[in-house]
């Protein structure tokens, strides 16, 4: 058959389709020029940010099938709506985009509410994972439970904690790698109940979810058995369902704590959905959506963002949906925290449905089918990307906080109050995480000094990824920094050879990844080298100046992250005598409350690219 393919692009008058916006944006930003970084294994990109960008975002893209069966009626095809969103971590407080005010649980909770109502047919809400872990205090320091009762207050009566599969619940979600950050076990407790060691907190007893979490490439190392449901089916008329299928990145072992995924394999994920579809199929199912913690961002030739349909850069979810079954209409993904509203071809040459919102609840995928009774098949389908925001460009509400939500996020800011409030030192100047050219950047190397300091080891390494706020000048709180540094890593010492420290160094221009680094200095050129992807050492030296030694052996620091080999520094695998210690975060708060006030950091050249 050949593929149907309709795709709205803005400003175009095609009689197939109407665009019609109603964006609440002020005047178009200009972007600055992108720049992609890690964070945790999400890569992002710099500068594809703002209301310009959130304005293309909006922009719809629809695909129709042509060839419709003759004794198919459009007017009696079904509409279902799906609400997509994703890596929200625990994102229970409103944000800023540049001056505007969005996100935050209850304007999110509200903005999907309001376009459920808003929609003739049955609405699913849909999370493609990192919806917990990465998280602010108010909801970290309460495990995250916050962030699953928010999911909770957007449910049904249909979705209860008891039996959670009843079709017509409307939510379902799938884990990303942060579910893992702390082991199955905690995974199970979010999702099943049971309260944590160190609760209970806002709920008790803690009753979980009252919705399904799916996934289908997550398995028991041992028995080879999915550890979650695989998929679930969603009533949409009778004898009409669509299924929805779960997966996670494949790489996830690589950007989690080993302790995290210990007993588990992580299987590919377009093998691993593709393997569901005959029973899906055998079910009657025709229609079939996939949620995935991975994706990419749209991007345009000159590095600034790009509109709906625009090329998407990002192998891996490429590959992944152009080896996807033939019968999978729609993959709502994640884990990019960036936009995607596009069309890519699956192994049939059958065009999918490719979303993907932004992050931290600033945005939900709003994604409308029409399916055909008889065949049960996606007629058409269409998405845009729409931003949460409070108010319109007149400054009037577009949508009131969910009262509910709201109530819950008061609670959760009231417990936790006492301990994120406590003032520990005052900036001289905002701090920031980001890297110059060289890979240095003012709070790495904060960071990398105060894990050296609290250990007195000659080295400490830290992983920008980890480094997921900046400092801003004047007070700054426990729950400042604790933002900073939200993984509650442990701090572990060992011992390395300087040839060790050299092949660690040489791994970064394979991972792409700087390492902050404390107690060294060293200079890299860029370029193809000596095997390295990105680049190649030119000279290491220690703090004092002095040569380092292939064959002396060196104290290091590293956090239980970067130790167990996460971000592919795989080196520190082969460290001895390791010993774990404090609590990273632990050991920051106590360097900036020790220093001299007001403190500061600064680049210092420990970190060099020379020509």
């Amino acid at each position: 058959m050949a593929q149907p393919r309709v795709l709205v692009v803005p400003f175009v008058p095609l009689a197939t389709f109407v665009l019609a916006l109603a964006t609440p944006f002020g005047p178009a930003q200009a972007h600055e020029p992108a720049q992609a970084h890690e964070a945790d294994g999400c890569r992002q990109v710099e500068g594809t940010d703002g209301l310009d960008v959130r304005r293309l975002a909006e922009r719809i893209v629809v695909w129709r099938e042509r060839h419709v069966p003759p004794a198919s009626d459009p007017k009696h095809w079904l509409k279902v709506q799906l609400l997509g969103f994703n890596d929200f971590h625990g994102q229970l407080s409103p944000r800023k985009l540049g001056t505007a005010d969005v996100a935050g649980a209850a304007y999110l909770g509200a903005h999907l509410k309001k376009a459920a109502a808003e929609h003739a047919g049955p609405t699913f809400i849909v999370h493609a994972g990192d919806h917990v872990g990465a998280s602010p205090p108010n909801s970290a320091l309460l495990q995250d439970e916050p962030a699953i009762s928010v999911l909770n207050l957007l449910g049904n009566a249909h979705c209860q904690h008891r039996f959670k599969l009843d079709t017509r619940c409307n939510l379902v979600g799938t884990p990303g790698n942060h579910e893992f950050d702390e082991g199955r076990a905690e995974l199970d407790r979010l999702i099943s109940g049971g309260n944590h060691g160190s609760g209970p907190f806002l709920e008790s007893p803690w009753r979980g979810t009252t919705f399904p979490y799916v996934s289908a490439n997550v398995v028991d190392a041992k028995t080879r058995q999915p550890i979650l449901l695989p998929f679930v089916l969603k009533k949409v008329a009778p004898n009409v369902n669509i299924a929805i299928i779960g997966a996670v990145l494949k790489g996830t072992p690589s950007i989690v704590t080993p302790a995290g995924v210990a007993g588990l394999s992580f299987l590919d994920e377009a093998a691993a959905i593709n393997s569901y579809v005959p029973y899906i199929k055998a079910l009657g199912v025709r229609a079939i959506v996939v949620t995935i913690h991975q994706g990419g961002f749209q991007i345009n030739n000159t590095g600034g963002a790009a509109g709906p349909g625009s090329a998407l850069d990002g192998a891996e979810i490429k590959s992944i949906v152009s080896r996807l079954d033939g019968e999978i209409d729609v993959v709502i993904s994640g884990h990019a925290h960036s936009f995607t509203n596009t069309l890519l071809p699956n192994a049939a040459g059958k065009e999918v449905l490719v979303t993907q919102a932004f992050a931290n609840g600033t945005a939900y995928a709003d994604i409308d089918l029409e399916i055909d009774p008889r065949t049960r098949q996606v007629m058409t389908k269409q998405a845009r990307i729409v931003t949460t925001f409070h108010k319109d460009v007149t400054g009037s509400p577009l949508v009131a906080p969910d009262p509910a939500i709201s109530a819950l996020v008061a609670a959760a800011d009231a417990r936790v109050a006492p301990i994120v409030s406590r003032v520990v030192g005052t900036a001289g100047s905002t701090i920031t995480r980001t890297q110059i050219a060289s890979g240095e950047s003012r709070l790495g190397n904060l960071i990398a000094d105060a894990q050296r300091a609290r250990t007195g080891t000659a080295f400490a390494f830290m992983n920008p990824g980890g480094i997921r706020a900046d400092i801003d000048a004047g007070e700054v709180t426990w729950g400042e920094l604790f933002a900073v540094q939200p993984f509650a890593n442990d701090l572990v010492t060992m011992t390395m050879t300087g040839q060790q420290v050299v092949d660690l160094l040489t791994q970064q221009f394979v991972a792409n990844r700087m390492l902050q680094v404390s107690g060294l200095r060293f200079s890299w050129r860029a370029g193809v080298t000596g095997g390295a992807a990105g680049g190649t050492l030119v000279e290491i030296t220690t703090a004092g100046g002095l040569p380092l030694e292939p064959a002396a052996v060196y104290s290091v620091t590293a956090n239980s992250f970067l130790a167990g080999g996460g971000d592919g520094f795989t080196v520190f695998q082969a460290a001895t005598n390791k010993v774990v210690g404090p609590v990273d975060l632990d050991a920051l708060v106590d360097f900036v409350a020790g220093r001299p006030q007001p403190f500061d950091a600064s680049i210092d050249g420990r970190v060099q690219r020379v020509p």
